[in-house]
């Protein structure tokens, strides 16, 4: 909720990215140590193949780019609603040392835990029971596994279509190992690797 607040604040006042990353980041971070730590999973039991999972959604994110150049220009990934597939950030911060490393950590660090917790830790459960403490990690249901991969695609812009793919895949991931940490260890993997991306090819609209 404190990440989502702050994505409400950027839209509402344009602060700039050097002070909105850092203090989300910081934030972020803070609200998890003290809310979310003692119900966070750590340990994966399946490290290799989510390591291997979070590499292949990495080459399907970036796939479409490379074999249809120029496609983002179409309507259906460029317009008023989704955003352009165009980064924001001043010329300045690409060569900020400091600010990359906070941005590879909210990335690679924070954002994985956020997100799984939020969107296959609760989201994926509370549809299909608002109690949803009670309700096994990894249970199934048609509904509860569509709807949270079209919103999670929808948080991801001009890039929905491979959000849709992503969020199905880490939804079928955490359906089939039941276990929360192997999705977040995959989505680390995969941010990780676009970290690279966007920094050794300078690839900077992956970073919106």
């Amino acid at each position: 909720m404190t990440f989502a607040a702050f994505l409400a604040i950027e839209k509402a006042l344009p602060l700039p990215p050097s002070l909105l990353y850092p203090a989300r980041a910081a934030l972020s971070l803070v609200a998890l140590l003290v809310f979310s730590r003692r119900v966070i999973p750590w340990v994966p039991n399946q490290g290799p193949a989510s390591i291997g999972l979070g590499i292949a959604v990495f080459f399907i994110w970036i796939g479409p780019d490379l074999l249809w150049p120029g496609m983002r220009n179409h309507w259906l990934f460029h317009n008023a609603l989704l955003g352009s597939p165009a980064s924001t950030l001043p010329q300045g911060l690409k060569t900020s040392p400091g600010f990359i490393a906070v941005r590879i950590f909210g990335s690679v660090g924070l954002v994985p835990i956020l997100e799984e917790l939020f969107w296959r830790g609760w989201l994926m459960r509370w549809l299909i029971s608002q109690d949803f403490r009670k309700i096994p990690l990894g249970t199934y249901t048609p509904l509860a596994f569509w709807v949270t991969a079209v919103l999670f695609a929808s948080e991801h812009g001009p890039y929905w279509e491979v959000g849709l793919i992503t969020g199905a895949i880490y939804n079928w991931w955490l359906i089939r190992t039941r276990n929360l940490a192997n999705c977040i260890l995959a989505h680390a993997v995969t941010n990780g690797c676009l970290a690279v991306y966007v920094l050794g090819w300078n690839q900077w609209q992956y970073w919106l």
